[in-house]
């Protein structure tokens, strides 16, 4: 079934926050901070608010009076709305200026004259707890340095054990890769703004917002700034992409709040691209050291990692989790292991804030690059080829449902079938044919490109779900869903996630069709906006389908059941003697005695007798809440050819095949495929926010933080295997991240392969041209993540 919302999306007929234009609207521009640490001595505004067109300049003086100066992150932190005491990133906000329009207030900004007293800056994560490094959250009691949290995760004891044994026996080893996965950023195609009105007649606060979780939103709103919550309403109209950088709550939603309130009129602000890419949440950013202990033959006993994750000025990462680092649990990958032990340790240090759910980030997505790039160490350290390694260590069937050495209960998989399927599709025997003879030409001087072939296996836990460990704000992981069926047979669905360009609108319409027989084009998915639909916490970390899915799916059979019964009466029968076949209840044994949808909604609304206690109409009400994670897995085969006069590397295939469960829309899972592919492909061959030594940030434009186009990507080869979900209702596991958690190590495994005749290892991401050279030649120094 082709996209429900395409329609209007092509027609360019959908609606963002920046098409919204409301009466008398003003707008909002934000001064920000051109220094990484500075103490601020003072701020003059009088020149800004004697600007003619200007109506209001708001700073963090002004909020301290309000007591909106800080508020609290999804991960139990504070963040500065507009900066009080000192600046801790270049591009944090100072102060807010509303205007007439955007280009009077974007010139007032330069009236306002701020005094600094710079300070020095903490840009290397490895120096942040340092003993002399400067202390960037001075304004928490008793901080006296720049640690944020240490994490564990499985048997510390039982793990060195395991290593003690192969560090002392012939026949094993202990291979050690220390690695990096920088700093990335999610680059949505449309940046993020609101638009806050707040009407002082009814107290209430209506906010367009560019977010992926609208109640989640309008609760923090609430805990923030003293309102009822009854008494805000957050509109999420379409998102032109989000990949978690909509995830969080940012300083320019609450001062255009602000704004509203102090203006008495509607004030939009919208950040511009430079804004976007400087300032809002990033991913990755953490340095990881990798231990396999192996036997010589190629079985992994233990994998042992230590990983310093730097999250910037302040800890706002959207981690569903009642532990800081929960997810990065499945660094033990899809791997039958004795013993697995992590430690995590989490920094401040003097950049944006780390946060954003970007792909499974500040988790899985650099927990599946670890263990697969280690896997891919122990093969080269060992001689064995990638794939047969991979084969000898997966999971297999009959161990699922699989508890993990970390605590994790891997739900179902084929492994070794997925890795199969993959490697035939791309004909990997042929391939490594082709590479023995494209290295025999190249050392014998023949000018021709090296040839890499990477391999990936994942499992990613996706879902936000076992109620024992799930904790945003409090508020629990589970999603409502209400569905009512109107007397012509039409239906409306409400849902709490919260769309951004995954095809809600058309999946969850194709549940609902599937459950009661109701055309899809005949069902409304509603979503994005408080006022109208039940409680969540949105969208992120694949959770639609696996949480949101299935509300559906249950509250689409509790129709279907109170159908049974008006049914029943229609046709003067017992509900027992009914039987639910081709989308109608049928009298058992007689297929012409039979109701569709249509004609029970009809009836549903008459005056119908019904049983005693038995309500009329077609509606009902879920609230689901998830008993585990779903675990989707995938095998993927990266072809490459990489230049060695230039270290120029060109993706010549891909293969994908993923088990992401049951398929409900086999074109909408190729599309998220497809994307997260491309956003791989990117991360290890182009994307990365790095910084200077003084903080300045180097990527703040889309000439300096690259993204991949069409000429970088392959026709990409998918192929698919389907092991349900055996607790959700469906059987559906969630797939919108799983190509970016196992691109990036299939493209980096490719270059490094490629690299084989230079007897490389390891080199870090971003693989581009200067860097696949360099570590041709033997030079692991990489200025441009730090490493001089």
């Amino acid at each position: 079934m082709k996209r429900k919302e395409d329609a209007r999306f092509i027609r360019g007929r959908g609606q963002y926050v920046d098409d919204v234009v409301l009466p008398g609207m003003l707008h909002g521009a934000v001064l920000r901070s051109p220094l990484a640490h500075a103490r601020i001595l003072s701020i003059d505004t009088s020149a800004a608010e004697a600007h003619p067109k200007v109506h209001a300049v708001i700073t963090g003086e002004t909020l301290a009076g309000l007591g909106l100066a800080w508020m609290p992150t999804l991960s139990h932190d504070t963040q500065a709305v507009l900066a009080t005491d000192k600046v801790r990133f270049q591009g944090q906000e100072v102060a807010f200026v509303v205007a007439d329009d955007r280009y009077a207030a974007r010139d007032a900004l330069a009236l306002i004259d701020v005094e600094y007293e710079p300070l020095d800056p903490v840009i290397d994560a490895k120096r942040a707890l340092d003993p002399d490094a400067p202390v960037i959250r001075t304004d928490k009691d008793g901080k006296a340095d720049n640690h944020i949290f240490d994490w564990e995760s499985g048997d510390r004891a039982a793990t060195d054990a395991v290593f003690a044994d192969a560090e002392a026996a012939d026949d094993q080893l202990v291979v050690v890769q220390d690695m990096i996965y920088p700093r990335v950023h999610p680059a949505p195609l449309e940046t993020c703004g609101a638009i806050a009105d707040m009407d002082p007649v009814t107290g209430k606060l209506t906010l367009w917002t560019t977010t992926q979780a609208p109640h989640a939103h309008r609760t923090l709103y609430a805990l923030v700034a003293g309102l009822p919550e009854h008494k805000i309403r957050i509109i999420s109209p379409d998102i032109g992409g989000g990949f978690g950088n909509k995830v969080g709550i940012y300083p320019g939603y609450v001062c255009a709040v602000v704004a509203s309130i102090v203006t008495g009129t509607p004030v939009k602000w919208m950040e511009d691209r430079s804004e976007n890419l400087m300032s809002t949440s990033f991913a990755r950013d953490y340095h990881m050291r990798g231990e396999v202990a192996v036997t010589r033959d190629g079985r992994i006993r233990g994998v042992r990692v230590h990983v310093l994750a730097d999250h910037g000025a302040f800890d706002a990462t959207a981690q569903p989790t009642a532990f800081p680092a929960g997810f990065f649990g499945v660094f033990t990958g899809s791997y039958d292991l004795e013993a697995a032990h992590c430690a995590v340790t989490g920094v401040y240090t003097n950049k944006a804030s780390g946060g954003v759910a970007y792909a499974c980030s500040f988790r899985i997505t650099e927990a599946v690059y670890l263990i697969e790039r280690m896997v891919d160490v122990v093969a080269h350290d060992l001689g064995i080829d990638p794939a047969e390694l991979r084969m000898r260590n997966l999971l297999r069937p009959e161990q699922f449902p699989y508890q993990s050495k970390t605590g994790w209960e891997y739900d179902s998989g084929d492994y070794p079938h997925t890795l199969q399927v993959a490697l035939d599709k791309a004909g990997y025997a042929e391939l490594r044919a082709e590479q023995a003879d494209r290295r025999r030409r190249f050392e014998a001087g023949e000018p021709v490109s090296l040839m890499g072939i990477g391999l990936s296996f994942f499992t990613e836990a996706v879902g936000a779900g076992p109620r024992r460990s799930m904790d945003i704000l409090g508020l629990g992981m589970a999603d409502g869903a209400e569905l009512r069926v109107h007397p012509t047979g039409k239906a409306v669905l409400r849902v709490s996630c919260q769309s951004q360009g995954q095809g809600h609108e058309t999946t969850f319409a194709q549940i609902v069709a599937q459950e009661l027989g109701i055309s899809p084009d005949d069902i409304d998915v509603v979503h994005g906006d408080t006022d109208q639909t039940p409680f969540g916490l949105g969208t992120y970390g694949s959770r639609s389908t696996p949480v949101s899915g299935a509300a559906t799916a249950m509250v689409a059979r509790k129709v279907r059941e109170r159908a049974k019964i008006v049914a029943a009466a229609m046709m003067e029968v017992s509900a027992d003697d009914l039987e639910w076949n081709d989308g109608r209840w049928q009298v058992a044994g007689d297929p012409d005695a039979s109701r569709s949808m249509a004609d029970i909604a009809m009836a549903a609304h008459s005056n119908l007798e019904l049983p005693d206690g038995v309500e009329g109409h077609l509606d009902a009400t879920c609230v689901y809440n998830p008993p585990n994670l779903t675990y989707p897995c995938g095998a993927y085969v990266c072809l490459v050819e990489v230049d060695p006069g230039t270290g120029a590397v060109d993706v010549r295939r891909f293969v994908a095949v993923d088990d992401c469960g049951v398929r409900i829309n086999p074109m909408i899972v190729e599309g998220q495929v497809h994307g997260g592919l491309a956003d791989g492909v990117g991360m290890a061959l182009m994307q990365c926010i790095a910084f200077d030594l003084d903080g300045n940030c180097l990527g703040g434009s889309m000439m300096d933080y690259l993204l991949p186009t069409s000429l970088e990507c392959p026709s990409w080869e998918l192929g698919e295997t389907v092991t349900p979900s055996p607790h959700h209702p469906i059987g559906a596991k969630g797939v919108g991240e799983s190509a970016t958690v196992g691109s990036p190590p299939a493209v980096v495994n490719a270059v490094i392969d490629a690299l084989a005749p230079y007897d490389v290892r390891h080199a870090d991401m971003p693989l581009t041209p200067a860097a696949v050279w360099c570590a041709a030649q033997g030079n692991p120094l990489r200025p441009d993540l730090g490493i001089t």
